[in-house]
């Protein structure tokens, strides 16, 4: 199961090259690629992490942070910022597999959750997807009340029993999701309105400063590496919007 991840990480890269026109997005210098070692004696092993990055003119920031640390440790952070003209959602794909079994988190995270224009907009289009999906991915489970606010109706939270569901249904989902973003981004226009312009600047604000508080890799992370270097990386990479605006 080593690299249970890198098929949707070859995949979104390659989709995206087809239907968009990728730029490199800088990767500050430290977090290409890192490695560490996790457990002891017999039980240790390698853990690699590492990061990807692409832009276009819709989409401040396309990022990856790929986890491998054997069979028991792999994880794929994919998220998609788009940039601050436009109303787009932001797509986010959490896909973790722990030695306690697979997590999975997908959806197109709305920047106004309790707006019915918005919802009709970005949601009902994909509601036949998520559905399609859902009866063979069922709910998760619990999760954090506090979180809600900044996922979509259509958000498939599941755990997978089996490798081959993820391999499978999970792929499958996670083609079907990325493929409708891009139909959005290709049909985003830039918006003028200064009052619209200052309410998606202070939503893209609360999400990246909610996920960076609140990111679960980041016990996962200290770790294996250290608290320095983690706080760097969530806020330095992964949710960089606040750290961009005041350079």
């Amino acid at each position: 199961m080593v690299g249970l991840y890198q098929p949707f990480l070859d995949y979104a890269i390659a989709y995206l090259q087809k239907h968009l026109d990728l730029e490199p997005y800088p990767i500050p210098e430290g977090f290409e690629c890192k490695q560490g070692t996790i457990g002891k004696g017999a039980r240790q092993s390698e853990v690699l992490t590492t990061s990807t990055a692409f832009q276009t003119d819709k989409l401040r920031q396309i990022r990856a942070a790929h986890v491998q640390g054997g069979e028991g440790l792999q994880v794929l952070n994919f998220v998609i910022f788009p940039r601050l003209n436009t109303d787009l959602p932001f797509f986010g794909a959490d896909l973790v597999t722990l030695p306690g079994g697979h997590l999975i988190a997908l959806d197109m995270q709305p920047l106004f959750r309790d707006d019915p224009s918005y919802q009709q907009k970005y949601t009902q289009p994909i509601w036949p997807i998520f559905e399609a999906h859902q009866q063979y991915l069922p709910w998760g489970g619990d999760f954090p009340e506090e979180a809600q606010p900044f996922f979509s109706p259509a958000f498939l939270w599941t755990r997978p029993q089996k490798t081959e569901v993820v391999q499978e249904r999970v792929f499958a989902a996670f083609q079907d999701y990325l493929s409708a973003y891009v139909s959005f981004v290709q049909g985003a226009a830039p918006i003028e309105s200064e009052e619209e312009l200052l309410k998606i600047k202070q939503a893209q604000l609360r999400y990246v400063h909610y996920r960076a508080e609140k990111d679960p890799a980041r016990g996962m992370f200290t770790r294996f590496y250290g608290s320095e270097w983690t706080e760097k990386y969530i806020h330095g990479f992964l949710f960089d919007l606040e750290q961009k605006m005041r350079e």
